[in-house]
This record gives structure tokens, sequence and C-alpha cells, in this order.
């Protein structure tokens, strides 16, 4: 890379607020946490959604919710169930279009289980891609309509190449992949998946969106930037070789280590 990559960040509007001199600053890419609960969404949202216009006046960074999560997968087989996902996912995107967000944080239906079962079944894993299709086809739609992306982000995946395979199922320029560090590193030291870096190769230019959180590769940590043992030099090596500019999101669980963050990877030479 020609000049150090920006750093974008995780956070609700409170902590906005807190934390707008430093994102404005760079003009640094935001992803809004206040859309995540049905409780949230199925009630009156729009005025926060307002806030939060007016919030962001000047902000020319990219913007981008991390959709709903809570209590479902997007594989759902009960068709009730699959119903409610749907209802969920349109209604994210519905403040996606009220805000001008451009990306929505989907997780990923794989797990350690399926990187053991899926081939122990006859059509595992194409069951397994259709039951996102029934669940997705209309949210994927929407996005279309709204230019917004959908990405796809590991969570209990073992195998990184089985989400790259869902996403470019759609056929869809709307469905991307994301990258959760922390959760990369917790499979990578728990469950024996690849290190961090293998799931961005595998992702390649599918890669649009990276939370990036320090962990011990035990459990899902949401650390300062340099707290941890993940090889961020690795990381940001095989970002260096993409061009699909993904937003870089520092996601923590205390938002207060967002400037250590920064300031830890700057030293390092490998964002700003």
């Amino acid at each position: 890379m020609s000049s150090l990559p920006i750093l974008g960040a995780a956070m609700p509007l409170s902590s906005y607020e807190v934390y707008k001199d430093l994102m404005l600053e760079k003009q640094r890419d935001l992803e809004l946490q206040d859309f995540v609960k049905g409780e949230v969404l199925n009630g009156d949202w729009q005025p926060i959604a307002e806030h939060a216009k007016k919030l962001l006046a000047g902000h020319k960074g990219r913007l981008g919710i991390h959709g709903p999560f809570w209590g479902f997968t997007i594989d759902a087989l009960d068709p009730e169930i699959r119903e409610i996902v749907k209802k969920r996912l349109l209604q994210g995107l519905s403040v996606c279009e009220a805000i001008g967000g451009t990306h929505m944080v989907v997780h990923s239906p794989y797990s350690t289980w399926d990187f053991n079962n899926l081939d122990n079944n006859d059509k595992g894993r194409e069951r397994k891609i259709e039951a996102c299709h029934l669940t997705l086809h209309e949210a994927v739609k929407r996005a279309e309509d709204i230019g917004c992306e959908l990405v796809l982000e590991n969570i209990e995946d073992k195998d990184p190449y089985a989400r790259v395979e869902l996403a470019e199922s759609f056929g869809s320029d709307a469905v991307k992949i994301s990258i959760d560090t922390g959760h990369a590193h917790y499979a990578h030291g728990s469950t024996g998946a690849p290190p961090v870096d293998y799931f961005i190769k595998a992702a390649g230019n599918r890669l649009r969106h990276i939370h990036l959180q320090d962990a011990d590769g035990y459990a899902d940590r949401h650390w300062t930037l340099g707290e941890g043992t993940i090889n961020w030099h690795s990381v940001f090596k095989e970002l260096g070789r993409l061009n699909s500019d993904p937003r870089l999101i520092v996601e923590l669980r205390d938002v207060s280590g967002l400037p250590a963050s920064i300031a830890n990877l700057e030293a390092m030479g490998l964002a700003q």
C-alpha cells in the first residue's frame, strides 16, 4: 500500500458522540450498533435513525450497521422461524435505507459441527445453502435495490471457504464477505481452523468488511488491538494484496480502547 489504510470503528450513537472528533479527523468508516435487537427493530426506531442523521452531519466515511442476529441463524429450517428471520433482515435494511447505510453485517450459519458433518450427509452442503437462500432471497433483492451490501461474518466458522461458496451462490454484488479477526483467531486456537490471514486469503476480493479485534485464540475477547496474540503484520500483509477496499472496522468490547488500537497499529506501521 502506498499509504497506511485508515481504520474505522463500530459503536453505538452514544459512543460516536464521545469519539466524534476522532472519527471525523480522517473521515473514518462507521458501523452503528444500535439496531441489533429485535425489540429496537419492532419498536419505533425512526427517531433513532433521525438522531443518527443529525449527529452524523459532516461525516463522509462509509456508513453501515451491524444487522440483527440475536436468537436466530440464517439457515433456519422451521418455516415459521424463517419468516421471523426474514422480517428482521428486512427491518435492518429499512434502517440502512433511512440513514444511508451501505453495509449490513449478517452472521454466518457455519459451525465446527458443520465442518465435521456436512459431508456426512448426502448433499449436506447443498441443503445448507438452499436453506440460506430461502431466508435471504428477499433481503438480497432489497439490498440490491437500495445499494447496500450484506456482508457475511464468520462466527464459529472453521472452514474459511464455506462462507465464500455461500456468498458466491447468490450471484449478486449485494452479498459479500466479512471477517472478524477475533472469531477467526478463536477458531484457529480452539478448533484447529487456519490462522486469520488464511481467512483473508480465502475471501479474496469478495472481502468488503472486516471486524478488527484482538483475542487470545480461546474466546471472543474484543480486546484493544495489540493486547492479544493476533499476528497483525500477517493480517495487513494479506489485506494489502486486495483491491476490494474492505471497511476496516475496529470492534471492541470497550470502545474506550479505540484510540489505543489506532495508535498501536500506527506504531507497527500498519494503519492509521
